[in-house]
């Protein structure tokens, strides 16, 4: 049952796996997570291979090539038990089928082990995951205009994701993002977005570390009237992010979207009455990250917000 799980799930995201395959990086990236086995199953390659068959067969897996490959099973399963998207879930299967390509070239031949190696770096360093481009109700705020914004008007609540483009983490969550922001942006409930790789001020000032050893990234803070009420990951007293899964089901239960969106909503309708009190508990002052003091008007003009479409 643990292997038709994934199986299922794959061939029910078929149409859109489908295409991603088509975009370079995946393409590239599939052939490489397939190099071994293409390398001894190809006639007259395969021919001149060593092997430690008894049969004598080199055109066939020996006993600790499939124990490597069994192992790389299992913690492909382990790791996409917590993949939120179906990036992740592939993105997971490219990632430890190079490594154990890495394990098996060198097993085979040492020359044929760093050529591989030499690949993979290239690759790394050469190649980035594609970015998700798609439909958006997203502001995109730097160092300078992020205080700004969520001062402007104190009705307006706003979600704000802080992330890196660096992260795997982030890319994989781009995507639910933006659905979030499709169906719940209305007048008084915007969604942001702040790169804390390009903007460190910001990182510092909202307390989101940008290390990967801290876990932060991606992390959601809920804003009402300028202050933080909400935030997921938390963090412990020693800087690391509590384990959590970011998928559309825990930000809306977490967040009281559907409860937020309802109240949020009638801000469009009549500009001139302010939104019903917070359904959230206040963040205690010593949580409370630091503002610079910049204060807009209260009454002033809700954020503009922002369609990005490819």
């Amino acid at each position: 049952m643990a292997l038709l799980t994934p199986l299922f799930a794959f061939l029910y995201h078929l149409p859109q796996v489908y295409k991603w395959l088509l975009k370079p990086y995946y393409v590239a990236s599939l052939f490489m997570a397939v190099a071994f086995l293409a390398v001894r199953k190809t006639p007259g390659v395969c021919d001149h291979l060593s092997t430690q068959r008894e049969d004598g067969n080199s055109c066939d897996f020996d006993w600790r090539e499939v124990e490597i490959l069994m192992f790389l099973s299992a913690i492909v399963m382990m790791k996409n038990r917590r993949a939120i998207t179906v990036e992740q879930h592939v993105g997971n299967i490219i990632l430890f089928s190079k490594v154990a390509n890495v394990i098996l070239f060198f097993r085979l031949d040492i020359r044929m082990g760093l050529l591989y190696l030499t690949l993979c770096i290239v690759f790394l360093m050469t190649c980035k995951p594609p970015l998700y481009m798609g439909p958006e109700y997203i502001k995109y705020f730097n160092d300078k205009t992020i205080d700004d914004e969520l001062d402007r008007d104190g009705r307006v609540t706003w979600i704000v994701e802080f992330f890196a483009n660096w992260s795997p983490e982030c890319q994989s969550f781009a995507s639910v993002y933006a659905d979030l922001s499709l169906k719940y942006n209305c007048a008084g409930l915007k969604f942001g977005k702040v790169d804390i790789g390009r903007y460190g001020e910001v990182s510092k000032r909202y307390k989101v570390s940008a290390s990967p050893l801290s876990k932060q990234l991606p992390s959601l803070v809920l804003f009402q009237g300028g202050k933080e009420v909400l935030r997921r990951p938390q963090v412990d007293k020693k800087g690391r992010a509590v384990s959590w899964s970011f998928t559309e089901e825990n930000i809306i239960r977490e967040f009281n979207l559907n409860e937020l969106y309802q109240k949020s909503k009638k801000l469009g309708k009549n500009k001139g009455d302010a939104l019903s009190p917070s359904c959230f508990p206040p963040v205690p002052e010593e949580e409370e990250p630091e503002q610079p003091g910049l204060s807009g008007p209260p009454g002033g003009p809700a954020a503009p917000e922002s369609k990005k479409d490819k």
